[in-house]
């Protein structure tokens, strides 16, 4: 029983099914389809926040970027949904039918050979997590190898995003433009706009969520975990210890750039757009703060970080459209400076400990309490004359003499 309670607390599986009884089952029965949809939504930003969590609170490794990689994953998968929206019958219209409608506006009468291997949904599947990763392999091998870190790599994540952003916007023609890619309407012909849909996009979304949750958890409580520590609070100690510290750091930038994608392309699938404003500078802060919020020490802390602050944020434009700006503001400044930590750190220093005395008190509390009645003592001349009842273990069993 103890080491079941010492492998539950390691990975802190209490927290996890409480997430996923929420998320699996709460929710979906207290919410209609159009704010489920929603939280669908908020949650592939939590992939995002995830990753972060891994590269910036394990690593040390604070990215200013991670919009891009979950912009690209989004776009791959986009590109597939946009073809699949965009044959010969639908396009009958268009001068060029057969090719999506924005490529059609910019004069373009043959589709692009880097768009043909996006017709293939397992090629497409493929790309949402290696097209992010390849490029954080790039960025990540190339920085942390000449020791770049610090304030300076968040600028060069920031310079990315922005790069990125620009050439987005500018290939107008191969990429939708400002306008993005819209009209994502089927999945192999299974239509993605019906309830019924949606409801198994969320499931999806959800059961991605955890398995990512569960796998970086892994990663935590291993070798390259007590690493990833070491190296954000001694990194000289652990690069004189003799390990690599950079491959540790290229490695994380990697699967947190991974998770980002994954979160981009199921976004696509349930919003049914994608556009540049979720691969710029703005949008990659945002994706900090979730993290910030809900505790950059913590994966499941990450994800109710995300949903708190994309609930403030629909709550405050739809009551005060005006003004709700300022409300989020408050709200982040108000969270940073009383909970530092994020929601994971006032769970940890004010909801256990108050547990802990609550329980402490219910069982001091138990053992003063009477147990019961308590006979009265035998006097010891009436304990000679009863008789006894001992069973004498001479004797077969069940058996037993009285007054021996």
């Amino acid at each position: 029983m103890n080491a079941l309670k010492a492998w539950i607390q390691r990975y802190q599986l209490a927290s996890l099914v409480l997430l996923t009884v929420l998320l699996a089952v709460v929710l979906p029965l207290a919410l209609d389809i159009f704010r489920l949809n929603l939280v669908g939504k908020y949650l592939t930003y939590a992939f995002v926040a995830i990753g972060l969590v891994m590269v910036w609170g394990y690593g040390g490794v604070l990215s200013l970027g991670q919009g891009v990689f979950f912009g690209l994953g989004g776009y791959a998968m986009a590109m597939f949904l946009k073809l699949e929206a965009s044959d010969p019958i639908s396009t009958k219209i268009q001068s060029t039918p057969g090719i999506p409608d924005f490529m059609d506006w910019n004069q373009i009468t043959e589709l692009p050979a880097f768009w043909v291997p996006f017709k293939s949904l397992p090629f497409t599947l493929a790309a949402v997590i290696v097209v992010p990763t390849l490029l954080a392999w790039v960025i990540s091998f190339a920085m942390f190898k000449r020791r770049v870190g610090g304030v300076y790599f968040a600028i060069i994540t920031q310079a990315v995003a922005l790069i990125c952003t620009v050439l987005i916007i500018g290939q107008q023609g191969y990429t939708g433009g400002v306008n993005g890619m819209t009209d994502l309407k089927t999945l192999w012909g299974w239509d993605t706009r019906t309830d019924s849909a949606k409801y198994i996009l969320y499931y999806v979304c959800v059961a991605l969520l955890i398995g990512s949750i569960v796998l970086c958890r892994w990663v935590q409580t291993g070798k390259v975990g007590t690493l990833l520590l070491a190296m954000r609070d001694k990194e000289d100690r652990v690069r004189f210890s003799g390990y690599d510290v950079a491959n540790f750091k290229v490695f994380t930038f990697c699967l947190a750039a991974a998770l980002s994608g994954i979160g981009g392309a199921l976004f696509s699938l349930q919003v049914g757009f994608m556009s540049p404003s979720f691969v710029g500078i703005v949008p990659s802060i945002e994706m900090v703060i979730y993290a910030a919020v809900g505790g950059r020490m913590s994966l499941v802390g990450a994800v109710y970080g995300t949903l708190l602050v994309n609930a403030g944020k629909t709550l405050f434009s739809e009551s005060f459209p005006e003004m709700w700006l300022f409300l989020m503001a408050g709200l982040f400044i108000g969270v940073t400076m009383a909970f530092p930590m994020g929601l994971a750190g006032l769970w940890e220093s004010h909801i256990v400990p108050w547990w802990q005395g609550l329980r402490a008190a219910r069982r001091l509390a138990s053992a003063k309490a009477p147990r019961g009645s308590v006979a009265a003592p035998v006097a010891p001349a009436a304990a000679e004359a009863a008789p006894s009842c001992a069973v004498r273990p001479d004797l077969p069993d069940g058996v037993s003499r009285q007054g021996i």
